[in-house]
């Protein structure tokens, strides 16, 4: 059978920037391998795949070499597919179970509003190479750890001008390395950019489930809940991210560049 597959541009301001994801909407569960084989064959930060359970949409998603517990931008790109392929009217709430529990996105304005677990950080030393791996002169600000390492440096500046060592970044052991910033423009709070070889993603795009780490961690710091957030990276991407509670509201817009059919 033929199984459609759209690409989408998700926290994008416009075609063409953001972080591109690859999204299969399924009939029904298919075999672990079979989905990572497509996502090793897109090639992309991150493959989902989504099928009907009951009510809601089992959501997985997989990166070239591993399955993840939580991506962003691979669900706010799932829920425009939902949207704008008819699966769901624009006004439904997008329900997902996950590995991180059930996740909802709505439609609103021209952008989707994604609605996130907030992520526990724990001050720590720097694990063995990180800092030269990143090519850092300096030392940072402040390393935290939840599920990927937030490293604090002292400029907007800095953050853009990072060039690191990929191979010895793959030996730190985390899904990857949020570096960031007080943001030197007047158009957003914070910059960002995140690195993750040792998932197969040298530097990924825009990354939403890092800002479940960078909301709560720089909401006390500025003194406000609501941050307009940069990931710096070549294709550049925005988010508008709230902090309430124990949860991130992750806000941007997506935009369909491509659909077609993989032969399976």
């Amino acid at each position: 059978m033929n199984q459609s597959i759209s690409i989408v541009d998700a926290f994008a301001p416009r075609p063409f920037t953001g972080n591109q994801a690859a999204v299969c909407v399924l009939p029904n569960a298919r075999e672990d391998q079979w989905m990572q084989n497509i996502a090793a064959e897109m090639n992309l930060a991150e493959t989902a795949f989504l099928y009907k359970e009951h009510s809601h949409y089992r959501l997985r998603w997989f990166t070239p070499k591993v399955e993840v517990d939580l991506c962003g931008h691979a669900t706010l790109a799932s829920a425009h597919v939902l949207w704008s392929e008819g699966h769901l009217a624009s006004i439904e709430v997008a329900h997902f179970e996950t590995r991180s529990g059930h996740l909802t996105a709505i439609f609103h304005d021209g952008s989707i509003t994604l609605d996130f677990p907030v992520a526990s950080l724990t001050p720590t030393e720097e694990p063995a190479g990180l800092i030269s791996a990143l090519g850092l002169k300096q030392l940072p600000l402040y390393i935290g750890k939840s599920f990927d390492y937030l490293v604090h440096v002292s400029s907007a500046s800095i953050v853009r001008e990072l060039n690191p060592d990929f191979g010895a970044l793959a030996n730190v052991q985390a899904r990857g390395i949020i570096v960031t910033a007080r943001s030197d423009s007047n158009d957003h709070d914070i910059i960002s950019r995140f690195f993750a070889p040792a998932v197969g993603i040298n530097e990924d795009p825009v990354t939403g489930s890092a800002h479940c780490i960078l909301a709560p961690y720089w909401s006390p710091i500025l003194g406000k809940n609501i941050l307009r957030a940069y990931q710096a990276s070549d294709r550049g991407g925005e988010l508008l991210v709230e902090l309430k509670g124990e949860r991130v509201l992750l806000t941007g817009k997506a935009w369909t560049t491509l659909r077609g059919m993989l032969q399976v």
